[in-house]
């Protein structure tokens, strides 16, 4: 339903999208993660065309999106980063203005609106402002008008970014089952691995360029036998001795734990060398064995170079 070949974006000197490519079937959630500044939202711009890549393919639905881009375009939802809908308006009257934009009429869109607004739990809101919405019904609104004009293929562009966990837990149930009901296809960038984890498969971008891809499972099998997680006090001084031991590549602090990648097979000698400083430094180590990795320590070690 998506298919990008060696996509190239530039900005002056800097490749903000470096020869991406990848594919998203039908009826399936592609999750692109990566670090700030890594190019996710300029690929989503320039798969719905807002943005003219430089070189390389895009095709929606079969459709070459720069030879095609209104077929193409008919077929995509998109939802922003930013909420960029008109607060001035209701939110009925930016669900008739955006479906009248796509071409709907008007017997078409106030059934369709009256639909989503209960799809995305706002139907008793149609008559506020949108600028007046908390900012999780902002985003709920934006999800329904991206849907509007039953779109194929849906981009969202980090859509739960600075909503609570409740909210984004919503957020994403919603997405499931358009997934489900319509058979939409959904690209997202996320900067939430537990977001990434829901996702059929994921793609890492670090610097413009595709690291990696694949289904969760897969991404995390890359440090099979190469964790290990500590627990112990004091916390900051334990992260600071498990960094001089040999063969600890990174160690991470989630909460009360650490968690060390090491050197591949070395988890059993590094558990034992950690264990032996930390007695000769008075530190307690209440517990140190090797874990399966999660997708954080996946994310981690992508992001600085370690895989």
């Amino acid at each position: 339903m998506i298919a990008l070949d060696q996509v190239v974006k530039t900005f002056g000197q800097t490749r903000a999208v470096d020869g991406v490519s990848f594919q998203v079937e039908a009826g399936r959630i592609f999750g692109l993660v990566g670090p700030d500044g890594a190019g996710k939202t300029t690929l989503l711009r320039c798969i719905c065309w807002a943005l003219k890549p430089d070189s390389g393919s895009i095709r929606v639905g079969g459709f070459d999106a720069g030879r095609q881009s209104e077929k193409a375009q008919a077929l995509i939802g998109y939802l922003s980063q930013r909420f960029s809908l008109y607060e001035d308006l209701t939110v009925l009257e930016n669900l008739q203005f955006f479906a009248e934009v796509r071409g709907l009429q008007r017997q078409d869109w106030r059934e369709r609106s009256r639909m989503l607004l209960e799809f995305v739990g706002l139907a008793e809101f149609g008559d506020r402002l949108a600028g007046q919405l908390s900012g999780g019904m902002k985003q709920k609104l934006g999800l329904a008008l991206a849907l509007i004009n039953r779109p194929r293929v849906l981009l969202l562009d980090e859509p739960t970014t600075g909503v609570d966990p409740i909210t984004r837990q919503d957020f994403w149930q919603l997405i499931i089952r358009q997934v489900n009901q319509e058979g939409l296809t959904v690209l997202v960038s996320t900067p939430y691995m537990d977001e990434a984890a829901r996702c059929h498969r994921i793609g890492f971008l670090r610097s413009g360029r595709m690291v990696v891809q694949g289904a969760p499972g897969e991404l995390r099998s890359l440090l099979d036998g190469r964790m290990v997680e500590v627990t112990g006090t004091p916390v900051e001084a334990l992260q600071r001795l498990a960094r001089q031991v040999p063969g600890v590549q990174s160690a991470q602090r989630f909460g009360n734990r650490l968690h060390l990648m090491v050197e591949p097979q070395a988890v059993e000698r590094v558990s034992v060398q950690f264990n032996e400083l930390s007695r000769q430094e008075g530190l307690h180590i209440e517990r140190s064995s090797g874990v399966p990795s999660t997708l954080e320590d996946v994310f981690i070690a992508l992001s600085e170079g370690m895989l």
